[in-house]
């Protein structure tokens, strides 16, 4: 069964990822069970206390006092004050002992709630109801706070799953008077109204989000503890003091400025100290910035700022330093400057594909010649031009063929005056000389130039 956030089937519905967050699925700070699938040893009886997850990121460690045999994501009734409460089974067995060891040091499982019972159908609906209803109370209750003036933010509203109790949450940058809008809320919800101030972080972890690098933020996700994030962070890291991109979407500096703050302070012991003045005869040259990826430290001579930054390596400003204790002052700092040519990338293809446009080109198969091409063998054979005239012999015989060929199949006007009757005297079997002389051009298109001669001379 998924939360209430869920849009159905256990797939959270905000970001439309459907299951592929970050946490792992629709629930804040999850925990993966990584000794689900191991045994207890032989004799041992399974830990007792179990981790219990509320809305949110709201957990708890629950006695299991009845010896219920639970499994990660049950529903189960739990004991509050006053009443009774409904959550999720978020951690069991060997890594809930890890958990109360990390989370709580101090716990005592005497002095722990009970879990009463795994929770039943009606029981799971009234604690879908009160959830349905913690939207339109936090809008209520925002609304009796502007009336009365306080100074006050109302972020999140979470309703005891018996409708006994509902918890506010709020941010005030004061101390704030709230006895009257206590009585106000009381009247209004008809419930006991209990209210708890957080700080901006922890109502950034509770709403969620998504941050400025694209991912969901870092304390609604796996962190836990809020650890105090200065701007001398981001000096070691040379970023620019921009309040605009350094604040996250609480308000405050940005928990990831100290992911990387040790490797940095341990990567700038190497260089030499930034107040130090290095002493030239053009002039004294004050230091600027450090760049620790590429091992270099800028310098600047006093009054020419414009004039341009000077890389140097650590050593060479390491070597000006000694120079400037004996008493000695280099000419510029120019000289001290490691000139690097600089390389031309090799971009070899190591993967063994083609490139992106090689569905452009268009290839022409080139015919196979072992000798040469046609050009060339037509100049050195000294027999190309016999050979030609013979191709042309030969093609003019084929024409006589095809045309003797077709004269033969078109019948023969004597024959029609040997079939035709003899009582016929208009057909005598002579036609117009028009008629012939259209045949015999007809029949001349087709021959050779020689035939044409013979039958010139057949006619004479």
């Amino acid at each position: 069964m998924g939360c209430s956030n869920c849009g159905g089937g256990g797939t959270p519905g905000g970001c439309q990822n459907n299951g592929t967050c970050s946490s792992g699925g629709c629930n804040k700070l999850e925990v993966y069970d990584w000794l689900g699938n191991m045994e207890p040893a032989n004799g041992q009886t399974p830990y007792d206390i179990v981790e219990i997850r509320f809305k949110n990121s709201r957990k708890g460690f629950y006695r299991n006092t009845k010896n219920l045999t639970l499994h990660v994501g049950d529903v189960v009734v739990v004991e509050a004050s006053p009443g009774k409460d409904v959550g999720v089974v978020s951690v069991v067995g060997e890594l809930a002992r890890i958990q109360v060891k990390k989370k709580s040091p101090g716990f005592k499982p005497v002095e722990a709630r009970k879990i009463i019972s795994i929770a039943e159908q009606e029981q799971i609906d009234n604690w879908i109801k009160a959830r349905s209803l913690e939207k339109d109370a936090m809008y209520q209750a925002r609304t009796l706070a502007l009336n009365l003036k306080l100074g006050m933010k109302i972020s999140d509203v979470e309703y005891q799953a018996d409708l006994s109790k509902a918890t506010f949450y709020y941010t005030a940058d004061e101390r704030v008077d709230f006895r009257q809008l206590i009585k106000d809320m009381a009247d209004t919800f008809k419930v006991r109204i209990e209210m708890r101030q957080i700080g901006v972080r922890q109502e950034a972890s509770r709403l969620g989000g998504i941050g400025s690098c694209g991912r969901e933020l870092c304390c609604s996700t796996w962190l836990t503890d809020f650890r105090s994030v200065s701007t001398s962070a981001a000096r070691y890291q040379q970023l620019s003091l921009n309040p605009q991109k350094l604040a996250g979407q609480c308000g405050k500096l940005k928990c990831c400025l100290n992911y990387e703050l040790d490797m940095y302070l341990d990567a700038i012991k190497a260089f030499p100290k930034g107040n130090l003045k290095l002493k030239t005869d053009k002039g004294t040259a004050a230091y600027i910035k450090t760049d620790v990826f590429k091992q270099q430290m800028w310098y600047v001579y006093e009054g020419e700022m414009n004039s341009g930054l000077t890389p140097l390596h650590p050593d060479r400003v390491r070597e000006i330093l000694r120079l400037n204790k004996e008493g000695k002052k280099p000419h510029d700092l120019v000289d001290f400057k490691d000139i690097v040519a600089p390389k031309e990338p090799d971009y070899s293809n190591v993967v063994g594909q083609d490139d992106l446009t090689r569905f452009d080109k268009i290839f022409k198969k080139k015919k196979k010649s072992s000798g040469g091409s046609n050009r060339n063998r037509k100049r050195n054979n000294p027999n190309a031009q016999k050979n030609n005239e013979q191709n042309g012999d030969k093609q003019q015989q084929n024409k006589t063929r095809r045309n003797q060929n077709r004269n033969k199949k078109k019948p023969n006007p004597q024959s029609k005056e040997e079939k035709a009757p003899q009582g016929n005297v208009k057909n005598t079997g002579k036609k117009p000389a028009d008629k012939q002389n259209r045949r015999k051009n007809n029949n001349n298109r087709g021959n050779s130039p020689n035939q044409n001669k013979k039958n010139e001379t057949s006619s004479e």
